[in-house]
């Protein structure tokens, strides 16, 4: 299966039975980043987090009365 990057246009090809090329198939808004860009963001994001600068913004959890 041929795969394009998302951040760098670089097209690869992942062997077809590979879960990752399974999971794009029947998911299309799932996307593909390749391990340089997948590298690069995860270092950066683990810079910013050591800084104390870097927030992280999530939905807050709402408790069920359940």
């Amino acid at each position: 299966m041929r795969v394009k990057c998302v951040l760098c246009d670089k097209i690869e090809s992942i062997d077809d039975n590979n879960p990752l090329a399974k999971k794009l198939r029947n998911r299309p808004i799932h996307t593909y980043m390749c391990n340089p860009c997948n590298e690069r963001i995860a270092e950066r994001t683990t810079k910013h987090l050591e800084s104390g600068d870097f927030k992280l913004f999530r939905s807050p959890k709402k408790d069920e009365d359940w």
